[in-house]
């Protein structure tokens, strides 16, 4: 049996980032994505995030992939929201996501960093925030050699 442990940090956002992730709400929520993950053996380490998005840290096994992870937390999390009538119009989370790997020596820095979305957010937007994971991380340069390559 391979013995693998990859850490992921995972957000996304609201249906075109709507505020509906209410402080009233956000912990019932998180903590059903963390009931439903381990009920399909995914082992979510961390969970939080602010009024239109989460942060999940995530550490994958051999048979897990990114993408069907992603839907599968997504889709029961919306499923159940809706159910449950926790938000006053229909909940939908917005297809896009980013992930991005974190090493062993990383993972205490991004714990801190989804446990304080809050303050996090108090001083900085969502989309500020975006912005400096599309810098950080390459994702725009990524996307232009995606359209170069479709030249």
């Amino acid at each position: 049996m391979p013995m693998i442990k990859v850490w992921i940090h995972l957000v996304w956002a609201t249906k075109n980032r709507q505020p509906l992730l209410d402080k009233s709400i956000r912990q019932t929520i998180f903590q059903d994505m963390r009931e439903n993950a381990k009920e399909k053996n995914i082992y979510v380490d961390f969970i939080n995030g602010y009024t239109d998005h989460v942060h999940l840290l995530i550490s994958f096994n051999a048979e897990q992939t990114i993408a069907k992870t992603v839907q599968m937390i997504k889709g029961e999390c919306s499923y159940w929201i809706n159910k449950n009538n926790l938000c006053t119009e229909k909940f939908e989370w917005q297809d896009d996501y980013f992930a991005v790997s974190v090493s062993e020596l990383g993972i205490d820095a991004v714990r801190e960093y989804i446990k304080n979305q809050e303050q996090h957010h108090s001083k900085k937007t969502f989309q500020q925030e975006y912005d400096e994971f599309i810098a950080k991380y390459g994702f725009n340069i990524m996307k232009s050699h995606e359209a170069q390559s479709k030249l």
